[in-house]
């Protein structure tokens, strides 16, 4: 018998419940349970129980109502798409193998969960959780970092099963020298020994990246990134560079794991990995900073505009800004030598390029800054101070967001050098510190020019002085950064006991940042930031007990990943646009899934979805400008810019959930929402302050302190690393052969 119960019934029964003594409630439910829920038979035993226990609980009135009602229908209209949804985010799910005793106990097996609608859990998500924070770190590819996790789809395993080098696209990378001679080059591991959390970057231009992950036939081939690292350093001729090209054809095929990283693998152990999660843009870091909270690095603004920037004389200054889509790291408008601000104006960065052609042009499209004001966005961007220039992209989106009615959301921007931080003297902001081409918010007019919105943007110590005072907002979203150096002022760990003196003074003088950067930080000293972050949060039980903690990255920095991004999209240079290669995301929180792995696909435009229903927001998508232009963009204009057939279906913002995006939702746990499951508690995310500070972490044992043993250990696959390796080829070329 297919049963659905009204509202009004439901609220019948709780309040008839609601002066009762506990023995005769649960005589109540007993003989109500038989009535109310005697349809839900089979398969739907789950979902009895968890109605059950939501009956019971204290969730809103309005929220059971809720749950019953999406968890009855379905059964009546089994081939709906909200059941195929559901279904769907339940089986891309699985539970990472060998759990230790500790983690153990908290597990719970995906393929006996409750099958929760998307809608019931984000309103079971809107109950629970108040506070989101996004741990943005920089430049590692998932295979990088994460390509021997166990359960994960990496180097050796699809997650589930072995899988060979001839299954794993681009294991083998050939190139060939400038003798004629075919040279090879497979991944392996790097750790202790090399001094692995001190690396250099590998090229992630917009170029190279097109070039690594080489398309054909709008399929990324993944097999040209020692091809690309080789040719860029060899074609100049010499030996020295040739020597160079040898170690970063090489270096880009390294990996590392739990020894180097422990704290991360921690938490992606004992919460929920993400494993199938893309740069949004095929770019280095600029664009996908913006991409962060935008979903796209400008193509909407490209499609109303065209892509030309702007020209501008300023004094001695003169040059024309990169116009939108961005695709490399250009400098915010606000802040540059093009800026003619006074008041309230936005820092530069002193150890940044702002070459007059290296400035972006204003971004004047929708972002989550602009839907987070809600019912209060028409007085605040009122005092906006050049409408004209900031807002005209977005005319129709104010009004349609005022009419929502939908209350404002708190957010912060910290991000380490942007205002006065611990490092600096005399009082005085050095900005040294500061990355200002990573900071995705200042790029916009509307935040950096509203003096409302632009005191959101604050320093990295901001965010360790607010938790510490409890002055964080009342809820809300909050991303933190590191940057070029690292507030306690540390050096990086030298955890190779051999390591030359003056290679060890080139390490000290090139990567103490804190934001995994490789071209200047080091990934202790970044763990040891989230770390810090992490315990601040989950110190604070009333904050841990409301919060989502998303750890991920902006791009690869161009480190071989062995999964193809889908093409979605072209840029007006005929490159692939998006998306780039995939990069690793952890989901932490008390609600979160255990020893999971998530293979749910995306990008950027997955966080910003996971925001969007936490929060109750609109998609960017919907909102009327944007989706005007992304119906626009789907033309022979801009169309001619892919491979012939190619239709630009995809440009973004892409946070509507659809085959190709897909929400986060499916990292947290539904019996934790229902009450069902105990939630899990804030030391399995803390990590003790001795631990942090000591370094190199674990002593460099760190698979063997966090129970963790590595895919390729588990499989006995020898690890044979190139001889006279040099991780430094740029930092420390004395050692290069």
């Amino acid at each position: 018998m297919n049963f659905v119960i009204s509202v009004y019934q439901l609220k019948t029964l709780i309040l008839n419940k609601k002066n009762m003594s506990r023995k005769l409630r649960k005589k109540w439910f007993e003989s109500a349970s038989m009535s109310v829920l005697s349809g839900l038979t089979g398969a739907n035993v789950s979902r009895r129980y968890a109605l059950r226990r939501l009956i019971n609980s204290r969730l809103a009135l309005a929220m059971a109502a809720t749950l019953l009602q999406a968890s009855i229908v379905p059964v009546a209209f089994a081939g709906s798409s909200t059941t195929n949804e559901s279904l769907r985010q339940s089986q891309i799910v699985t539970n990472q193998p060998d759990a230790v005793p500790e983690v153990a106990r908290y597990i719970n097996d995906p393929a006996k969960e409750p099958n929760l609608p998307p809608k019931v859990l984000a309103q079971l998500l809107r109950n629970r959780i108040k506070y989101v924070f996004v741990i943005f770190n920089e430049n590692h590819s998932f295979d990088n970092e994460y390509g021997t996790f166990p359960g994960v789809n990496g180097l050796y395993s699809d997650g589930r099963k072995p899988r060979s080098p001839e299954q794993t696209p681009g294991f083998t990378q050939t190139y060939k020298d400038v003798n004629g001679m075919d040279i090879s080059v497979q991944p392996f591991r790097i750790g202790p020994d090399q001094n692995a959390n001190v690396v250099d970057s590998v090229d992630h231009s917009h170029t190279g990246l097109a070039s690594k992950i080489h398309v054909v036939n709008n399929v990324a081939q993944m097999d040209q990134f020692a091809f690309d690292e080789y040719t860029r350093f060899a074609s100049r001729g010499g030996a020295a560079n040739i020597s160079q090209g040898t170690q970063y054809a090489n270096l880009v095929m390294s990996h590392i794991d739990c020894d180097t990283i422990p704290f991360f693998w921690k938490w992606g152990s004992r919460f929920t990995m993400f494993d199938n999660i893309f740069a949004t843009e095929d770019t280095p870091s600029t664009p996908n900073a913006v991409a962060m909270i935008a979903g796209q690095s400008g193509e909407t603004q490209w499609v109303k505009h065209g892509s030309a920037g702007q020209s501008y004389t300023v004094g001695s200054h003169s040059g024309t800004t990169q116009g939108p889509p961005l695709v490399n790291d250009p400098q915010p408008f606000y802040g540059s030598q093009y800026d003619q601000t006074t008041d309230n104006r936005q820092p530069a960065g002193t150890q940044e390029s702002y070459a007059d052609n290296n400035i972006s042009s204003n971004l004047t499209f929708a972002s989550l800054p602009l839907t987070f004001q809600g019912n209060n966005i028409e007085a605040i961007l009122a005092a906006n101070k050049n409408p004209a220039f900031d807002l005209p992209d977005i005319q129709q989106d104010i009004p349609f967001i005022q009419n929502l009615g939908i209350k404002p959301v708190n957010w912060r921007w910290y991000q380490e050098g942007y205002d006065l931080e611990p490092t600096d003297t005399n009082g005085i902001a050095s900005h040294n510190s500061y990355v200002s081409h990573h900071n995705g918010a200042q790029y916009f007019g509307y935040v950096a020019n509203t003096p409302q919105i632009s005191k959101n943007l604050r320093g990295l110590s901001d965010f360790f002085t607010d938790t510490a005072n409890n002055s964080l907002p009342k809820g809300g979203v909050f991303y933190i950064r590191g940057g070029y150096t690292n507030l306690q002022g540390l050096k990086p760990p030298i955890t190779n006991p051999n390591t030359p003196p003056d290679e060890i003074a080139a390490i000290n003088a090139a990567k103490s940042g804190d934001d995994d950067h490789p071209g200047y930080s080091d990934r202790q000293l970044s763990e040891g930031m989230a770390a810090r972050a992490i315990n601040a949060i989950a110190s604070n039980p009333k904050l841990w007990a409301q919060s989502a903690i998303i750890i991920t990255y902006d791009e690869s920095d161009g480190f071989y990943d062995h999964v193809p991004p889908r093409i979605l999209s072209y840029g007006p240079d005929g490159l692939p646009l998006s998306r780039g290669v995939r990069v690793p995301l952890i989901l932490i929180s008390p609600y979160a899934r255990t020893h999971a792995v998530s293979h749910a696909e995306g990008d950027h435009n997955s966080v910003i979805q996971t925001i969007n229903a936490i929060f109750g927001l609109p998609a960017l998508a919907s909102l009327p400008d944007e989706a005007q232009a992304l119906a626009a963009g789907n033309s022979p204009q801009f169309n001619k810019f892919g491979p012939p057939g190619f239709e630009q279906k995809y440009l973004g913002p892409r946070d509507i959930n659809s085959p190709i995006t897909d929400s986060l939702l499916s990292g947290f746990d539904p019996k934790r929402l229902l009450g069902i499951s105990p939630l899990l508690p804030a030391s399995f995310a803390m990590i003790p302050d001795s631990v942090v500070n000591t370094v190199p972490h674990y002593g460099g044992q760190g698979c063997r302190a966090i129970g963790v043993t590595p895919e390729d250990q588990r499989q006995g696959i020898v690890n044979n690393i190139p001889k006279s390796f040099n991780p430094l080829p740029s930092t420390y070329p004395a050692a290069n052969p």
